[in-house]
């Protein structure tokens, strides 16, 4: 059996009717860049993470540019995050003009250690970008206690976590902003790119309102220098649609996660993710931890399943931030995680038949793996 890693064709099967449909409405009222259905997306997207206000942007990358921007941060400020993220985390900080300050991870969660953040701030520090991998978020109280004591602002990387909760407190809702990407292939994913900030202070979302329409506070009347940062109509109305199968796409995926637990938990070669006590997470990806990580990987697609590796070059180590001088071994948890991370199939869809095909191939190879290792020895 052939296993994807990713299938939305499958995703978009059951509400392909009622997307085609908000799609033609689009059309038929010639709302493309920005309008009505932009803003009520934005009105339901507010709701489903209990903040006050949401605001549509043209993708992930811009959701934490303009969020940024809109704090205030720019030239001189640093910002601290964690280099076990997608580029755009600190690529967005290098833009606004701060310069990004990176910590280590917890290496149960995989996300921000609290008690390495006192030591990384500095008299420059303006922000925290705390970032919610895989679908599991930070451990946010000592981070905003922290934040608090220290006077800075918290941002919210929460691309990768639609719906996952700390405390009951949606992914979000607990910094000054929460930044928000609509990729295709997310939790809630767009048909093409999107993002959006969610923030409960009127000054923050207003600014970013500005600031993705080129800076105009009216047509023509530029406040500030912004950017073309417009979620597109489709965008908005597609994504509407979506927003209403979320919660129960992310309990599918939880019980994806149950029974590869219950499958590959107890394996002494290989680590499952473990979601913290403190929250619900949505397995955005499903990240197992396995020494030979390339040679499964190869294994596993010479049997047709499909895997990914999120994310084998940690920030500080790309070509991008050479001139950081952060080599080898500042990191230690990140670097290892790197080496050793295996993205499994991982979307509502899947079934219990392709994840024990997965498993099959992946207790096969590792139990070939550590018979040939004794023999070796």
């Amino acid at each position: 059996m052939r296993v994807p890693f990713l299938d939305l064709n499958a995703h978009h099967h059951a509400i392909q009717d009622e997307i085609l449909a908000a799609i033609r409405e689009v059309i038929e009222s010639s709302a493309f860049a920005g309008g009505p259905f932009v803003a009520k997306f934005e009105e339901d997207f507010a709701a489903y993470c209990h903040t006050r206000f949401a605001a549509g942007v043209g993708s992930g990358t811009d959701a934490l540019w303009l969020a940024l921007m809109a704090c205030g941060i720019g030239a001189g400020d640093e910002v601290i995050t964690v280099p076990n993220s997608f580029l755009a985390t600190a690529e967005a900080i290098s833009v606004s003009g701060a310069a990004p300050v990176f910590v280590d991870v917890n290496p149960q969660t995989y996300t921000m250690d609290p008690e390495l953040l006192e030591a990384a701030i500095t008299p420059r520090t303006k922000a925290i970008i705390p970032v919610h991998l895989f679908g599991q978020m930070a451990d946010m109280d000592p981070i905003m206690e922290i934040a608090r004591r220290r006077k800075l602002l918290v941002i919210e990387d929460a691309c990768q976590a639609h719906g996952a909760e700390y405390k009951g407190r949606r992914a979000g809702s607990i910094g000054h902003a929460g930044c928000f990407s609509f990729y295709p292939g997310k939790n809630l994913g767009a048909m093409g790119e999107a993002g959006a900030v969610v923030t409960n202070d009127p000054a923050v979302q207003e600014k970013i309102r500005v600031l993705r329409d080129h800076g105009q506070r009216a047509k023509y009347h530029h406040s500030h220098i912004g950017w073309n940062a417009r979620m597109d109509g489709i965008q908005g109305a597609v994504l509407r649609v979506k927003l209403k199968e979320l919660d129960r796409s992310n309990a599918a995926r939880r019980s994806h996660a149950r029974l590869y637990e219950n499958h590959l938990g107890n394996r002494g070669d290989l680590i499952t993710p473990k979601e913290a006590e403190y929250g619900t997470h949505v397995y955005h990806v499903y990240a197992v931890r396995v020494k030979g990580r390339d040679q499964l990987q190869r294994a596993l697609t010479d049997r047709g399943i499909a895997s990914g590796i999120h994310y084998p070059i940690p920030i500080h180590l790309q070509e991008a931030y050479g001139h950081l001088k952060l080599g080898r071994g500042s990191f230690p948890v990140v670097e290892r995680c790197a080496e050793e991370f295996l993205s499994l199939p991982m979307f509502p869809e899947l079934t219990p038949e392709q994840i024990e095909t997965v498993v099959r191939e992946i207790n096969s190879h590792l139990s070939l793996a550590k018979s040939a290792h004794a023999c070796a020895v």
